[in-house]
């Protein structure tokens, strides 16, 4: 801290925020996948192929799964809008996944430029230096010029660390919305066929 200057200070903040924020995430995706429930979602589908809403609606009683939820929503939805009801479900659900993704992204841009205008700083220091001591002693200049290089590696070092957990969490995000969007088609796919053949009966 004392070598890199004043910039590292709001370095070290970017750090900080950035630690935070994927711990925070971490948990996030432990407790969507503690939640995850496959077989109850093949299972509200299969009940569904017989029209037997309530009993989906007491074996996912009490359940916290987002998918189920959705398809809950869609399921008490049915007679209004089923495939809306669903949609905005799963874009809030998506709106919590990606929660603070924009924080990462911010500092995965902000932190190497923080780095270079602390070198940036520290060199002009140094050719100030030179300006006014001349080379008499060369070495009090590449030694400053090295303490401003700390804030660019710095920088990349927090950006380099921040990329890996992002994309990581993008690929978590993109894959939820996936399965989501693979359960809602299936439902509003078994709804039309029941709606389809009671037509044809009556």
């Amino acid at each position: 801290m004392q070598n890199g200057g004043p910039v590292m200070w709001p370095l070290l903040a970017c750090s900080i925020v950035v630690v935070t924020v994927i711990g925070e995430r971490l948990l996030f995706w432990i407790q969507i996948k503690r939640r995850r429930n496959s077989k109850l979602m093949d299972e509200s589908l299969r009940l569904a192929e017989s029209g037997d809403w309530q009993q989906i609606k007491e074996k996912t009683r009490g359940c916290e799964d987002h998918v189920i939820r959705m398809l809950n929503v869609g399921i008490m939805h049915r007679e209004y809008d089923m495939s809306k009801a669903m949609e905005a479900e799963a874009r809030q659900m998506s709106k919590k996944m990606s929660q603070f993704m924009t924080v990462l992204d911010t500092m995965i841009t902000v932190a190497p430029l923080l780095g270079i205008f602390g070198t940036v700083l520290g060199i002009i220091s140094s050719f100030k230096m030179l300006g006014t001591s001349g080379i008499a002693d060369p070495k009090l200049v590449t030694g400053g010029i090295a303490q401003a290089l700390i804030t660019t590696a710095t920088g990349l070092a927090i950006a380099i660390i921040t990329v890996f957990p992002y994309n990581y969490f993008k690929s978590r995000i993109e894959d939820a919305i996936h399965v989501m969007e693979k359960y809602a088609t299936s439902l509003e796919v078994v709804y039309q066929k029941l709606r389809s053949g009671t037509i044809n009966e009556t």
